[in-house]
């Protein structure tokens, strides 16, 4: 596995191809890494931060990011680009896995589900009210251009990459401010997230519903960490807490690309252009955006393609979950590994629909779907899988995963340096905005509805 990073293919150039195994010691050495990383960071435990008026609480998986961020980013001996990008590849099966854990929560809460049902609907509208109304005036103070629309429409993941290359282009200021958020959002998100919610949770102004809708925005990531900082508040609600947050964020993936292409950008679009009406853009400055742009959309999108056995990284995902799930319960169980195999066969089973159907049916979908139908009162597995699958805190599985998302982000920091400074104040109040205004509107509607 070779240390250096390839030269930049042309546009036409095919990726270079990384394909580890098990003969090479650097899989084993990332293997180790999230193993130990996941489990000090628990054996740390969580921390309170006394605000007078609020508290902030830091939990283990915000160690288990900042150490894995350490180890890919420090220069003494810094971790491979090719293992970052295997990390990566593995942070994707994660993710699957920890929607899968997330799963096994809705099926026996479909009635609760049901009876805040206008409010997990009508939240979505806060992922564009956010945003728009708060980050985009403050883009445009900043004079960041048109790069403005695409940073700022909305809490920018995978999908707005389609909706703004339809509208605008790649060789556009919008595509950048896109690309700008989306990098931004992969390195900090998942800690904003998870710090805003905290500082929400402990205000004791909202009720623990709203704060469970509000969490569930942005990648998985953001979804995870905003929904542990709900749970560490509301423990006693941790179910109902895990089942509202995934629901939201189904819906915000299926209900936002919709939302996004006739809602958000348009709206983006206008309220920009309306705010700049009598704002001059120097023909440099934009210039200077658009040269730069196809090389910022090059370093995100032409990465060498990791060729490994899902198996690989299930394997590794379930031996850091198993320690980090012992350290939190404090002793070894079965359960635990049962759990990881049922979670396991849950995200091989979504990856291979998605597969067979060329990315028609994602595998979120199917990972949920069948992972909900496994778990609701009528199913004869549902008592099984609900025991054994108590063993594995949805807080260990978190911690686990954010520790492997740490590991991949060295490679993202010379994009960060590319962007500019302005992306940094623009994203965290595009994240707070969204989490908000999402958790204000749910509240607004669970207190209207009773």
């Amino acid at each position: 596995m070779s240390n250096k990073p390839a030269d930049a293919p042309s546009v036409a150039a095919a990726p270079r191809v990384i394909a580890p195994s098990l003969r090479d010691r650097g899989l084993w050495v990332l293997a180790g890494l999230v193993v130990v990383i996941a489990a000090v960071a628990q054996l740390i435990g969580p921390l309170e931060i006394s605000l007078g008026f609020a508290a902030l609480s830091l939990l283990p998986m915000i160690w288990a990011l900042v150490m894995g961020v350490a180890v890919s980013t420090q220069r003494i001996r810094p971790l491979p680009l090719d293992l970052q990008h295997v990390a990566n590849v593995v942070m994707g099966a994660a993710v699957l896995v920890l929607v899968a854990r997330l799963s096994f929560t809705l099926g026996p809460n479909i009635p609760f589900l049901l009876e805040a049902g206008p409010a997990l609907l009508l939240q979505e509208v806060g992922n564009i009210i956010g945003p728009i109304c708060l980050a985009l005036p403050l883009a445009v103070m900043l004079r960041m251009g048109a790069a403005t629309v695409g940073a700022t429409f909305s809490i920018d993941r995978e999908g707005a990459f389609a909706m703004v290359t339809e509208r605008f282009g790649t060789n556009s200021q919008q595509y950048r401010g896109v690309l700008s958020m989306y990098i931004f959002g992969s390195v900090f998100g998942a800690v904003i997230i998870s710090l805003i919610a905290s500082l929400a949770s402990s205000l004791g102004i909202f009720d623990w519903r709203a704060l469970a809708m509000g969490a569930g925005v942005g990648s998985g990531s953001m979804m995870a960490a905003g929904t542990a900082s709900v749970t560490a508040a509301h423990p006693e609600f941790a179910d109902q807490i895990l089942a509202l947050s995934t629901t939201a964020n189904l819906i915000a993936s299926i209900a936002g690309v919709y939302l996004g292409v006739w809602v958000a950008l348009p709206l983006a679009d206008r309220f920009y252009r309306f705010l700049t009406r009598r704002q001059g853009e120097k023909d440099g400055a934009a210039d200077k955006v658009l040269k730069t742009s196809g090389d910022l959309a090059a370093a995100v999108t032409d990465v060498p393609l990791v060729k490994m056995p899902l198996w690989i990284s299930l394997a590794i995902i379930g031996l850091a979950g198993v320690a980090v799930s012992s350290v939190l319960a404090g002793g070894f169980s079965w359960d635990m590994v049962l759990t990881f195999l049922a979670l396991s066969a849950l995200t091989t089973l979504g990856l291979t629909v998605a597969r067979l159907t060329r990315g028609k049916v994602p595998a979120i979908i199917v990972v949920i779907t069948v992972g909900t139908l496994l778990t609701v009162p009528a199913s004869p597995v549902a008592p099984w899988l609900l025991e054994i699958s108590s063993s594995v805190d949805f807080l260990a599985v978190i911690t686990m995963m954010l520790t492997v998302a740490g590991l991949s982000i060295g490679k993202d920091i010379p994009l960060l340096r590319q962007i500019g400074w302005k992306i940094i104040p623009v994203g965290v109040v595009v994240i707070v905005s969204t989490y908000l205004a999402s958790t204000v509107i749910a509240e607004g509607v669970l207190r209207f509805i009773g």
